[in-house]
């Protein structure tokens, strides 16, 4: 399927006002998802941008597929999603939350896999800090991916097919212990920043509001 043909199918599912067009629609992109091609067409889709409808797509494919695809193409997608929300600061809400989905669930994933004696995914945190020390757009995106963060290490309840309830477990103790604590301090200090900033706002001044 090629990608405009793809980026059309989108705008379908999204705003035809008739069913049967969404339908259709949401019939051939889940052919899609399923295709062999999936991972090299999410990104181009993510590369073109020409549909924030189709960034959704490709974020949430490229989530479906984090546990049928190698270590090194999911240390690929991570480094790939971290750099696109660095760079891309004008992504609709709902592009940035299925990649900061994304982010939290490949995180979780490859917990405990390790490259060169490394533990990529454990350094999310070095990561965020990166977004933390930005514009007021960056850190908004990095508060974004701390909470997910939390949130998906916290939840067992939608057990992931190739996970078991004792390694969810296992990669949730893990994250409590070594990095929880420093996400709370982390946030702790983000508030105090907040209200101290806040003291020297002048909030009738438009160009302050952000």
């Amino acid at each position: 399927m090629e990608i405009q043909q793809l980026e059309i199918l989108c705008k379908q599912l999204y705003e035809a006002t008739d069913a049967n067009i969404r339908a259709d629609a949401e019939k051939r992109l889940a052919i899609f998802v399923n295709s062999n091609d999936a991972l090299p067409k999410c990104q181009l889709l993510l590369d073109r941008a020409d549909s924030s409808y189709a960034q959704l797509l490709a974020a949430s494919t490229l989530t479906k597929l984090i546990q049928g695809i190698t270590l090194g193409q999911r240390i690929d997608i991570r480094s790939y999603a971290l750099n696109y929300l660095a760079t891309r600061l004008n992504l609709q809400h709902f592009v940035v939350q299925a990649l900061v989905t994304l982010l939290a669930k490949i995180t979780k994933y490859g917990w405990f896999d390790s490259c060169k004696g490394e533990f990529i995914f454990q350094n999310i945190l070095e990561d965020v800090k990166k977004f933390l020390q930005g514009s007021v757009e960056h850190c908004t995106i990095g508060v974004q991916i701390l909470s997910q963060l939390v949130t998906e290490m916290n939840s067992i309840v939608e057990l992931d097919a190739h996970l078991s309830f004792s390694k969810n477990r296992k990669i949730a103790t893990s994250y409590r212990d070594h990095q929880l604590y420093d996400t709370f301090l982390l946030s702790c200090s983000l508030l105090i920043n907040a209200r101290d900033n806040s003291k020297n706002l002048n909030f009738l001044d438009d160009s302050q509001q952000a």
